[in-house]
């Protein structure tokens, strides 16, 4: 075992030194209780006094010190460290657990994989992943749960598919990873619904929804019909994955009928659901709807209502073009507004050319937060359409200053089972010969029909 941990780069907490702890704490009647029901006084001192109390100082002199602790009890303290948030420490006293003679159970290794997983460190994640292989517990589906969730958010998806082969026995929450994982692969999405069936048996609640969410992130609304129809038991999550589903593929109407459905064959709408609700009528442009059913719920359930559905109504009356009722409906808040619903008004004025609201917005975003790039980029696209140019420069000039650089813009595209992905300005591509010239015929296209410079001009600026 201390041949494996000499291998882990796990050093202690930067901010702590470790120094020697008495253990006052453990009284005489703490020992002679644990003498009496026959167990080890580390054993009954955690539950009574909780392990998510031990100091670290403390747990670092049982784990060095104390020879009566036990898998139990070592991996209880390490959880609780964890569930505190304090995962480099709990990392750091599984270090010291694989220096001892504890040998860890793959409750231990699911806590710390998923401790890697919140520090950001796939690195020693697959360290981790190395040594629960080692000692035979790498196939565990405690252990791969755990090790899907790491690679799936920090390392590729062949890497996750390889823990997901390797797991033995995958549950729902190896499959509901996967398919959550797989949202731009349709086809790697559809042959994990294919083998969650064939080996769960039927979907229940966790994957099915996951499936519902999973398909309409694809496009594929229908499919994602078809398997909430095909759920033997919904519930507010289903109802609100199929809204949220509409919502994103511009389905307002869908949306909007299935919402009422909801209301008088399914569960309660929560504050999701309505969420979803005003961002299908915001992407369909059906302001009047959208405006009816947030002045409902202010009337009806106002404890629905968060800073994210006001935002979501600026955002609707902006686009449509509708700015007074957007600048009322501002200045009629409770509360002061967020830098989002200033970008959801800058959005609607890049939109319409609305120069003077739009620099108010700008201005607003600027003061809340001076390094924000796109509120540049909108704004000088805004300049650009009303030709105002020497405004374009001083934008342009200005975010040189200050250092800042535009975030590209990404899309991706499956193709016979294969993810492309695209950044705005890109050559990476291996058939970006091809891709650039079909992109000029259907420019040239587009320049033949609408004689227009805007879009010219928007190329220009976003390849910068």
């Amino acid at each position: 075992m201390k041949t494996i941990v000499s291998r882990l780069s796990i050093a202690p907490p930067t901010w702590i030194t470790p120094h020697v702890v008495s253990y006052g704490y453990l009284t005489g009647t703490h020992q002679k209780h644990a003498i009496k029901h026959g167990t080890s006084p580390v054993e009954r001192v955690i539950p009574l006094y909780g392990s998510g109390l031990i100091t670290f100082q403390v747990a670092c002199h049982m784990f060095e010190e104390m020879s009566d602790l036990t898998v139990t009890s070592a991996t209880a303290i390490i959880g609780g460290f964890a569930k505190r948030h304090c995962h480099e420490e709990a990392v750091y006293l599984f270090s010291r657990m694989l220096a001892s003679t504890i040998r860890p159970n793959e409750f231990t290794f699911g806590t710390v994989v998923h401790s890697s997983t919140v520090l950001g460190n796939v690195h020693l994640g697959r360290q981790l992943h190395a040594c629960a292989a080692k000692i035979g517990l790498g196939s565990h589906v405690f252990v791969g749960s755990a090790l899907l969730d790491l690679y799936v958010k920090l390392s590729t998806m062949e890497e996750a598919l390889k823990a997901f082969r390797d797991t033995q026995h995958p549950n729902v929450v190896s499959y509901t990873t996967m398919i959550s994982a797989n949202i731009a692969a349709l086809g790697i999405g559809k042959s994990f619904h294919a083998c969650a069936i064939k080996f769960l048996g039927k979907l229940d609640g966790f994957v099915g929804n996951s499936l519902i969410s999973f398909y309409a992130k694809c496009g594929s609304i229908e499919e994602s019909l078809l398997v909430f129809n095909k759920l033997l038991k919904r519930n507010i999550v289903s109802w609100n994955a199929l809204i949220c589903g509409y919502a994103q593929n511009g389905r307002g109407v869908e949306a909007i009928r299935f919402f009422e459905r909801m209301r008088y064959t399914g569960p309660k709408p929560n504050e999701v659901t309505l969420l979803g609700l005003l961002l299908a009528c915001n992407h369909a442009g059906l302001v009047d709807e959208g405006y009816s059913y947030f002045n409902q719920a202010r009337l009806e359930s106002p404890n629905l209502l968060k800073p994210e559905h006001y935002a979501c109504m600026v955002d609707l009356l902006a686009r449509s073009g509708r700015f007074t009722e957007a600048k009322h409906f501002l200045q009629s808040l409770h509360f002061d507004p967020g830098i989002g619903f200033w970008k959801a008004l800058l959005g609607g004025c890049q939109i319409h050319s609305n120069m003077e609201l739009g620099e108010l917005a700008a201005r607003k975003i600027l003061a809340l937060d001076p390094d924000d790039v796109s509120s540049y980029v909108m704004l000088s696209n805004a300049h650009s359409a009303a030709a105002r140019w020497s405004d374009v420069s001083m934008l342009r000039t200005e975010m040189k200053e200050k250092g800042l650089k535009r975030i590209p813009g990404c899309s991706w595209i499956e193709v016979t089972g294969k993810v492309h992905v695209f950044l705005t300005a890109d050559h990476s591509h291996t058939e970006n010969e091809e891709i650039y010239v079909l992109l000029g015929i259907f420019y040239e296209h587009y320049r033949e029909n609408e004689a227009s410079d805007l879009l010219n001009i928007h190329c220009n600026f976003s390849s910068e």
